[in-house]
């Protein structure tokens, strides 16, 4: 996957597929339009898209992880930091929530009075 979404990306991949494209449409146009031409055509370009989207989760996938783990070294590196948040991620929802809360409760004491309420340690 990784090597196809690499392949995709590149601009003359681009150039190649509009070429294909107007190709085969110029090949559909030749043959009077004829349904079998178009049909094959539309599975091609069915198939084609349903591959695509799998690639490009992948990708997102992959670099939302890379960035996660960037993240998680960060706060791992910031004595403050509450590390309970490293991995939250894979937290159940209940413990997301309460997390979220925790910090807005935590910054709206900051705005409200300049002294931090901490309660995550």
């Amino acid at each position: 996957m990784h090597q196809l979404n690499e392949m995709s990306t590149r601009p003359v991949i681009a150039v190649v597929v509009a070429i294909l494209v107007l190709a085969a449409f110029v090949a559909i146009a030749a043959t009077g339009f004829d349904q079998d031409v178009q049909l094959v055509f539309s599975t091609v370009c069915a198939g084609a898209t349903l591959t695509m989207v799998f690639v490009l989760q992948h990708a997102q996938r992959r670099e939302q992880t890379a960035v996660q783990l960037k993240l998680n070294e960060i706060v791992r590196a910031l004595p403050p930091a509450d590390d309970r948040l490293i991995g939250v991620e894979a937290s159940a929802d209940r413990e997301l929530v309460d997390l979220e809360q925790a910090q807005l409760d935590h910054h709206a004491s900051l705005r409200d009075n300049g002294e931090p309420h901490d309660e995550r340690r």
